[in-house]
């Protein structure tokens, strides 16, 4: 096959296809089959997540360079009925920014098999949009929320907005996108003391609370493993008030690894992708609100998926690129290696 261009200007992927099997899915040489397909579909967001990017925002990606909504739904048609792909996560910068994303929801929803559907958000507009989202066709609501205090949240995110995500939650599993789920992301010496406080406003809300360990995606690149709260401190930190059981059912390809709290049946997950990874289980593939195909989050080279279809490719030669990057997918993410590079996108650019 010839080199693929990728969405990193003057990098280039040659995925070595010989030995794939003729296979419909999204296989991979080690074995794993990718049937969830992330995508992002903006880098905007009405935030300023200290960890994530700076005070000023970032340089976002001129609107040509987006994929339209016509566009989106093509290749989400496209791994949907060619591709094996049965779960869509709509992501960001923040989804909810995308006008048309109504519109997207309910064309993935016409699609069959019907894919079941969830969405990240940060909630600050979620109240007056979650009636309408389910409406369209979405299934369920992960939220991110770091903090009960709003002089805190005001630190973090850099906007006084933590009443509009209560809101937001609430207006979400009013309008049945449950489980809602809220992930959070500790620090240390900001936020490390309320572990046990979230998980409990969640228990009473009727929320599940994920925990994630902070990874090297901010776009600063000021990532320090030093500063990261692991999965054992966090279960730790937690045990201190609730007994913790592990969940006695298999994990699979869930991220989250989860534990009964207090006898069940409500449940608290932690995703330790760095000091506890999950890779050989990783059942994802992701697509940038550009048009970059990611094989992993932390992929540092992408295959464009955008050129060849605005050039005029067909359904399956779409399929085909798409193949043959995910035939190619790395056995692992590499943060614990010595020659670990952080990726040059940040979150907001790659989509969570």
């Amino acid at each position: 096959m010839a080199p693929v261009e990728l969405g990193i200007p003057g990098v280039r992927s040659t995925p070595d296809v010989s030995t794939r099997p003729d296979l419909p899915g999204l296989i991979d040489t080690y074995g794993r089959v990718a049937t969830d397909l992330r995508v992002s579909l903006t880098d905007r967001c009405n935030l300023r997540c200290t960890y994530c990017m700076p005070a000023e925002g970032l340089e976002w990606l001129p609107g040509q360079d987006l994929l339209t909504g016509a566009e989106l739904i093509r290749l989400i048609r496209v791994a949907v009925d060619r591709l094996g792909v049965r779960e869509l996560r709509f992501t960001g910068g923040e989804p909810l920014l995308r006008k048309d994303l109504a519109q997207i929801l309910a064309a993935s929803a016409e699609l069959r098999p019907r894919p079941r559907m969830s969405l990240t958000t940060n909630a600050v507009s979620l109240a007056r949009k979650a009636r309408g989202l389910a409406l369209a066709g979405l299934d369920r609501i992960n939220v991110s929320l770091d903090t009960l205090r709003p002089d805190r949240f005001a630190a973090i995110t850099r906007r006084d907005r933590l009443d509009d995500v209560f809101a937001g939650l609430a207006a979400a599993h009013e309008a049945g996108l449950t489980p809602v789920k809220v992930n959070t992301v500790l620090m240390r010496g900001v936020n490390e003391d309320e572990a046990p406080d979230l998980l409990q406003f969640c228990l009473d809300h009727g929320y599940q609370l994920r925990f994630i360990e902070q990874m090297p995606l901010d776009a600063q690149h000021e990532w320090d493993r030093a500063k990261m709260i692991t999965a054992e401190e966090i279960l730790d930190r937690l045990s201190a008030r609730f007994t913790l059981t592990p969940e006695p059912v298999a994990r699979g390809a869930a991220p989250a690894e989860r534990w009964l709290v207090d006898g069940g049946p409500a449940t608290v997950g932690v995703i330790a992708s760095v000091t506890r990874p999950f890779c050989a289980a990783c059942d994802r593939t992701r697509l940038t609100a550009d048009g970059a195909l990611r094989t992993c989050l932390f992929a540092t080279t992408e295959t464009d998926l955008r050129g060849p279809l605005r050039a005029g490719a067909s359904d399956e030669e779409l399929a085909q690129l798409w193949r043959a990057a995910m035939w190619g997918k790395a056995k692992g993410h590499g943060i614990n290696d010595d020659g670990f590079a952080q990726p040059d996108r940040p979150m907001s650019a790659i989509g969570g």
